[in-house]
Formats: structure tokens, C-alpha cells, sequence
């Protein structure tokens, strides 16, 4: 019976497990996805002013999530790997200790992300880079030792991203289009959709064959019924059909984007909703403007995600600023600017504030407008070229509104300057915007040929990139150029484009649908107001209850209560007794954890200094040992005494390795061997002698390693001083290696003369030989001498685990 319940439990948690473990998988997609969708948001309504890396470090600190998680997706699917906590928590160089002590998958999963880590910081540090590209290498090397296909895909995705990041972009493309025929070759259309997805992503918004790539790796995710991915790579592909001038496909995908969101439970839509209102005002559809404006401050609201709520109450505003609501349109910017303030402040509000500057001039309040620009301005300085273009046009207006020709001209001179620095193709709706307003200005003041050039360059901008910048005030100050330079039928057909846009908005302002939406908008937030307030009366009319209630019922059991505390008081009394008698021990044990805890460190404290004294003596010995030998004149003397200090300086390095590290009992022999190696090539001046050292990463105690080095002191200084005859082509091999689970083989050759008789030597009687054998014993080791192209020493042995 027991046996049955256990296998139940077991069951039950296994499938608990499993569960949880999809769960996990599917918050990630999830969280994957928000994070995509708002860092492409802000860097779309930043019109570029911030790197897709800033923005997705805004978008991970609003809503508290790792900033790993917007780049790791390729090799983190939401199990949990070594390290991967260490980079979360902002601590990598834990991550960089722990690396080689990993099996070689985790260490290829811990290497990309610590690569991916110093790829992604925001900006583009040389340091970061370098880094960023030795850890890539890192897991390159360990994909190719282990064979396995995945890994090898995802270490050049990241080598790919890494030459996108350092500014070599042909690079990058290179290594993405292998990476697309690669995967085509594999017929895993899972793998094929993530290497165009990657190919496609690492591509500008600028460059319309991005749609394209991205247009394959949808129809993927569609066929693969992977929803979020199909979802992501929608608004990856809306920027591009976007900037480059065809909003009625942008507008249809963020349709199609926002119904798949719906679908999938995705509560984040407002970034959605919001960019589809921007599209509906920009085309003059201010109904549907309106509408979706609405819905991105519900969406907001339910998902309680204020972070970005500027942006949201921007578009409301903007929307009630066109229709001429100036006074509610500040409202909302200036609710905007408080949220964006007291959230992130990212900066972002900087919108907010120029549109509600822009609805104090549109009520033709200048002087306030112009104030409340000058005070702003000095407190929050603009930060980048478009704020100060946009700043600056402002102002400007505001002066040729109070006719002051003067500084209205020099502010447009700023607004020209800074235009001219501007060259995104996100930027270029406002670049045109203030140039038909300088356009504007300057034929006012009777300088026709300079408005000439000026809208020349805006026709240039829209003829560049797609975008047909349909604006009343270009084709007025078109309108007048050619009225000036006698062009009277161009003229004309600028004043029928003036006159159709104006009608246009005219005709919309008297939209009925609208006036009944922003009512209805109205009567709900007050009809919401009126609800909170009967709650909050039913809530206290039904804690009033529940008090009259509790109190008859406390009344009633207090008797009750009474009779239990008294049946329960002597119980609890014993317990007392019992539990001050169980803390008492208690802090008695805890006491001597902590006096034990002191005696181990004082213990390993005791032992380096020990170590550092024994390396020091030992130091002295060798440097008494070099006074003495300049007093010899005895060749076989001085060699003998040279042999000794090389024996003494293989112990002392241990001794200082011991001191140095935090381990105080095991050698790391990689570190040991190498600088025991660079000794003798020193002491002896054998720069002529090549040595090949490969040594694996292995551990060995005091005892084990001593008797190593100084097996390797004996046989690389007799190959030294006995092995050549001559500096050419001199070779000396040493290796230490791990031949099964904790047994060892070192291996000692030169490519000398080797010895006439081998015999001889294994039964010589030398100190040297003696020693080596002596010490071959007490390692328990096998030694074995072979004569065959130079002289070469074979030892096996066990790790000794006392």
C-alpha cells in the first residue's frame, strides 16, 4: 500500500513539474513578445532618436523583467541552465569563474549569453565588443567539439549580430545569407524561419527588402502555428511598409497584429491601438483616430502598464488638439507629462509638451505659449536635433505671430540648421512639416527665392522616401511661389490641393460619429466616476454589516473563549517551558557553528601563512645557493648546485601557487606547469628549444603535485643540458592528461640524441634517476623510459583522494 501511494505522489509531481515547466515556457513567449512589441514601439515614436538597444533596456526596466531575456532567446527556452541567474542579476563575472567548470553544453549556453550580454549594452563600448566577440569564439569552438547542429546555428547568429553591433554591416549580411542556405539545406523549417527571422531583423527599416525577408519567415510561424512569433515579426515588418511611405499595408498588418493579439489572450495591445491611431490621424480619419486613441488608454488601464502613458495621452491630445478642444488637449498632454515623469522619464513627454504648446497657439495665445516654451526649455533642455528643430520652429511661429520678424528669422535659421543635420527617414515627416512653415515665413517677408529652396528640398525628402507629405501649409507656400514667379497654372493646381485638404478637414470637423464618440467617451469616464462612488457606498453599507455581525458573534463566544483559554492555559505553559528549554540548545549549537566557522578560517589562514613562509624559505635556500655557487670554480659543483635550486624553486611555486588562491589544498596544474616550464627555459637560456605544453585542466593535492614538478624539473633540465647537439630544430614535449575518471598520464620526449643504452639508465644509480624513480613510487605510478627518435618519459598514475 505504501509502494502504491509513493508511485502516486511521485506522479503527481512529476506531471506538477512538467506542467509548471510549459507554463514557464509560455509566460516567456509572452514576456518575449511584450518586450519586441514595446521596444519597437519606442524606437519607432523616438523617430530614432534612440538605438533599439536603449529602448529595449526601457522596455525590460518598466515592466521589471531581465534585460537577458530580449536577446537570449535562441538558447534559453525557460529551463534553467548554470550562470544564466548570475548575468540576470547583473553579476558576470560570477558567470566567467563558473564557465569552465561546466559540462560542454551548459558552458556553450553560459558563453553565448555572457557574449550576448556585452553584445547588447546600450551604445557600442570597444570594450564591450571585444569581450562580446572572445565569448562567441568561446562557444564556436566548444559547438564545433560537440557536433551538435544547434549550437553551431546559434554561435555564428551571434558572431552575425556581433559584426551588425560593430559596425560592419556587410559582414553581417554575409554570414545571415550562409546561415539561410544552411538552414534550407537542413529541411527544418524551425531552424529555416529563425535564420531568415535573424537575417531580416539585423536589417534597417530603411531598405524595403526587409519586408521581404520578413515576409518568409511569417508565412513560417504561420505554417509552424506559432503565434507569437508570427505576431513579433508583424511589427518588425510595419516599420519598414511605414517609413517607406505605404501606411495603408502598415495600417492592414497592425489590424491583422492586433485580431492575432486578441486571439492569443496578449493583453498589451495599447502599443498596437495606439500606432493605428497615429496612422488614422495622419490619413484625417479622426473618427477611427479617436476610436483606437480610446482603446490604447482602456488597454493601458487594464494592464496597468503607465510606463509609456505619455505617449497614449499624446495621441488623445493631439486628436482633441486638431479638432480645436485646446483646452482639453492640454489636459491630456500635460497628464502625460506628469505620468511620463513620475514613471521612467524617459524623455519621451518632450512631445506632450510641444503639443500643448502647439494648442495655446492654435487659441492664439502667443505670449503664454512663448512663455511657457522659454521656461520649459531652460528647466528641460532638448536632447536631441529633432526636439531642437521642432523647439525652435515653435518659437519661431510664436514671434512671426506677434510680428517679430527679427527673432521669428533667426529661430528659423536654427530650425534650417538642425533640419539639414537630420537624415533618418523616421524623422523626415517633421523635417517637412517645420520646412513649409520656414517656407512660409520667408515668402511673407519677401524672400521668395529662399522659400524656393526650401521647399525644393521638401519635394526632394518625400520623393526620396515615399512618403506623400500631404500638408496644407507646403502646398500654400507653393501656391505663392508660383503665383510670385508668374507660374499661374502650377499655382493653380497647388491652390485646388490647399483647397481639398482644408475642405477635407472642414468636412471632418462636422462629423457627427465623432462628436458622439468623444461624448460618449465623456459620459463613460463620468458614468465610471458615478459607479466607483456607489461601490465604495456599497462596500462601507457592507463592511457596516459585517461589523454588527462580528460583534454579536464575538459577544456570543466570548464565553466560549473564555472556557477554552482557561483548558489551553496550563497546555500552553508546558510548551513554554518546552520551547525555552529548545531555543537554549539552540543558540548553544548555533554558538558553536559559529565558533567552528571561525576555527576553519583561522585554520586556512594558518595555512597560507605557512605556505607563504615555506615559499619564502625556500626562496633564501636558492638565493644562499646562487651566493654560493659565484665562490666555486668547480663545473660539476656549480651544476649540482644549479639542479638543486631548480628542484627548490618546483616546490617553492607550489607553495606560492597555495598562498596565492583561495584553495588552500589542490594545485591548478595548467598555471603550475607553465611557469615551471618558463623557469627552466630561463634558467638554462633555452630560447632555442620549442616547448609543447598541453596540459588539461586538472587539480591535483600538495603532496601529488610537488612530486610531479619536480619528475618534470629532472627530465626536461637533463633533456636541456644532454638532449642537443646543436640549436636547431629542438623540441621538448610535455603533457599531462586525464586517460579515465581520476587516472592520470604524464609524458616527458625530446626529439634529441637519445641514450646508447636504456637499461643503464633505468638501473642507474644518478640522484636524478633516483629521484625520479623514488618519486614514481611514491605516486603508486607506472614509469616507463622509451628511446625512439630522442628519449621520451611515460608515467601513469592515480589522483590521490586523502
Amino acid at each position: 500500500m505504501k509502494k502504491v501511494i509513493f508511485l502516486l505522489l511521485l506522479t503527481f509531481f512529476t506531471t506538477s513539474s512538467f506542467s509548471q515547466n510549459e507554463t514557464n515556457k509560455l509566460k516567456l513567449q509572452k514576456d518575449r513578445l511584450m518586450l519586441h512589441n514595446v521596444a519597437i514601439y519606442l524606437r519607432n515614436v523616438s523617430q530614432g532618436s534612440i538605438d533599439i538597444d536603449s529602448a529595449m533596456i526601457l522596455a525590460c526596466k518598466a515592466h521589471k523583467l531581465p534585460y537577458t531575456l530580449a536577446n537570449d532567446e535562441g538558447f534559453n527556452d525557460g529551463s534553467n541552465f548554470p550562470g544564466n541567474n548570475l548575468i540576470t542579476n547583473d553579476y558576470v563575472r560570477g558567470a566567467e569563474l563558473l564557465l569552465p567548470r561546466l559540462r560542454t553544453v551548459d558552458q556553450i549556453k553560459l558563453s553565448l549569453q555572457i557574449g550576448s550580454f556585452y553584445l547588447f549594452k546600450a551604445g557600442a563600448k570597444k570594450n564591450d565588443l571585444e569581450n562580446a566577440l572572445l565569448y562567441i569564439h568561446k562557444a564556436q569552438k566548444l559547438a564545433e567539439k560537440s557536433k551538435i547542429q544547434k549550437w553551431s546555428f546559434q554561435s555564428k547568429f551571434l558572431l552575425a549580430k556581433y559584426y551588425y553591433q560593430a559596425g560592419k554591416p556587410h559582414l553581417s549580411s554575409t554570414i545571415f545569407t550562409q546561415l539561410v542556405n544552411a538552414a534550407r539545406k537542413t529541411k527544418n523549417e524551425k531552424i529555416l524561419a529563425e535564420a531568415i527571422d535573424n537575417q531580416g531583423t539585423f536589417m534597417p527599416d530603411s531598405n524595403k527588402e526587409k519586408a521581404v525577408i520578413l515576409a518568409e519567415a511569417l508565412a513560417i510561424y504561420k505554417k509552424l502555428g506559432n503565434k507569437e512569433k508570427e505576431i513579433e515579426t508583424y511589427m518588425k515588418i510595419i516599420p519598414v511598409h511605414f517609413w517607406t511611405g505605404n501606411t495603408k499595408l502598415a495600417k492592414q498588418e497592425l489590424l491583422t497584429s492586433l485580431s492575432l493579439q486578441k486571439k492569443i489572450g496578449f493583453l498589451y495591445t495599447q502599443y498596437t491601438e495606439t500606432t493605428i491611431a497615429h496612422i488614422e490621424l495622419f490619413e484625417n480619419n479622426y473618427k477611427n483616430a479617436l476610436y483606437y486613441a480610446l482603446e490604447s488608454v482602456s488597454s493601458m488601464e487594464k494592464t496597468k502598464d503607465y510606463a509609456f502613458a505619455d505617449s497614449f495621452y499624446i495621441r488623445l491630445g493631439n486628436i482633441y488638439s486638431t479638432k480645436g478642444y485646446y483646452e482639453d488637449a492640454i489636459k491630456f498632454y500635460l497628464k502625460g507629462i506628469e505620468y511620463n515623469q513620475k514613471e521612467l522619464n524617459t524623455g519621451t513627454w518632450y512631445k506632450s509638451f510641444f503639443g500643448a504648446v502647439r494648442s495655446l497657439m492654435d487659441s492664439s495665445k502667443y505670449i503664454e505659449a512663448l512663455k511657457y516654451l522659454e521656461d520649459n526649455s531652460k528647466k528641460y533642455p532638448p536632447k536631441n536635433d529633432l526636439d531642437n528643430m521642432i523647439l525652435n520652429q515653435l518659437k519661431a511661429t510664436c514671434y512671426e505671430r506677434l510680428a517679430k520678424v527679427k527673432e521669428a528669422e533667426s529661430n528659423y535659421e536654427k530650425v534650417d540648421f538642425y533640419a539639414r543635420k537630420l537624415k533618418s527617414i523616421e524623422a523626415m515627416k517633421d523635417v517637412a512639416e517645420c520646412s513649409s512653415h520656414m517656407a512660409l515665413f520667408y515668402i511673407k517677408i519677401n524672400k521668395p527665392q529662399k522659400a524656393k529652396e526650401i521647399t525644393d528640398r521638401v519635394i526632394a525628402i518625400t520623393k526620396k522616401t515615399n512618403k506623400d507629405f500631404n500638408h496644407q501649409t507646403l502646398e500654400l507656400s507653393l501656391f505663392k511661389i508660383d503665383s510670385i514667379n508668374g507660374n499661374y497654372l502650377s499655382a493653380i493646381d497647388h491652390m485646388k490641393n490647399y483647397t481639398r485638404i482644408q475642405d477635407s478637414m472642414d468636412d471632418i470637423s462636422k462629423n457627427r460619429d465623432y462628436e458622439n464618440l468623444k461624448f460618449k467617451f465623456e459620459t463613460t469616464a463620468k458614468e465610471q466616476n458615478i459607479k466607483s462612488l456607489k461601490q465604495q457606498t456599497r462596500l462601507q453599507k457592507n463592511e457596516l454589516h459585517s461589523s454588527r455581525l462580528l460583534n454579536t458573534i464575538s459577544v456570543s463566544s466570548l464565553f466560549l473563549l473564555l472556557i477554552i483559554i482557561i483548558l489551553l492555559y496550563n497546555r500552553a505553559k508546558i510548551k513554554q517551558r518546552n520551547t525555552a528549554r529548545l531555543q537554549l540548545k539552540e543558540k548553544e549549537i548555533k554558538l558553536k557553528n559559529v565558533k567552528l566557522e571561525r576555527l576553519v578560517e583561522e585554520k586556512e589562514w594558518l595555512l597560507k601563512e605557512i605556505h607563504h613562509r615555506v615559499k619564502n624559505n625556500l626562496q633564501t635556500v636558492i638565493s644562499l645557493l646562487n651566493s654560493q655557487s659565484s665562490y666555486l670554480k668547480d663545473d660539476l659543483a656549480i651544476s649540482t648546485i644549479k639542479n638543486s635550486q631548480n628542484r627548490i624553486y618546483a616546490m617553492s611555486l607550489i607553495h606560492q601557487r597555495l598562498y596565492q588562491e583561495d584553495n588552500v589544498s589542490m594545485i591548478n596544474m595548467p598555471d603550475y606547469c607553465n611557469e615551471l616550464v618558463e623557469y627552466l627555459k630561463e634558467s638554462f637560456n633555452a630560447e632555442y628549444i620549442h616547448f609543447e605544453v598541453k596540459i588539461d585542466a586538472i587539480e591535483l593535492d600538495i603532496s601529488q603535485a610537488i612530486a610531479l614538478g619536480l619528475i618534470i624539473n629532472e627530465v626536461i633540465t637533463n633533456s636541456i643540458k644532454y638532449a642537443f647537439k646543436d640549436t636547431e630544430n629542438c623540441i621538448i614535449g610535455l603533457s599531462l592528461s586525464e586517460t579515465s575518471e581520476n587516472c592520470y598520464r604524464l609524458f616527458i620526449s625530446d626529439n634529441g640524441i637519445g641514450i646508447s643504452d636504456i637499461v643503464e639508465l633505468q638501473n642507474s644509480d644518478s640522484f636524478g634517476m633516483t629521484l625520479i624513480n623514488g618519486l614514481s613510487n611514491t605516486l603508486e605510478g607506472d614509469l616507463s623510459i622509451q628511446n625512439e627518435n630522442g628519449l621520451s618519459f611515460e608515467l601513469l598514475f592515480k589522483k590521490d583522494f586523502r
